[in-house]
């Protein structure tokens, strides 16, 4: 899937993608730890960058793994 960053809590190293299409529904936005990112860091990441990424679900609702930069 292909998103954007749409926030980051700097402090517990979590953060949000808005997928592609969604824009018009937060209600929508996929959780991601800084633990499930590959070949880019957190600090580096910044809100607006676009990412692609695997959807899974978890015990809270969606989240991505295997985030990258698109």
């Amino acid at each position: 899937m292909k998103g954007t960053i749409a926030g980051k809590n700097e402090e517990k190293g979590f953060g949000f993608i808005t997928p592609e299409g969604m824009e018009d529904k937060k209600e929508n936005n996929v959780f991601f730890h800084s633990s499930s990112l590959e070949g880019v860091t957190f600090a580096e990441l910044a809100i607006g960058d676009a990412v692609e990424f695997e959807q899974e679900t978890s015990e809270k609702g969606p989240r991505a793994k295997g985030v990258k930069r698109a």
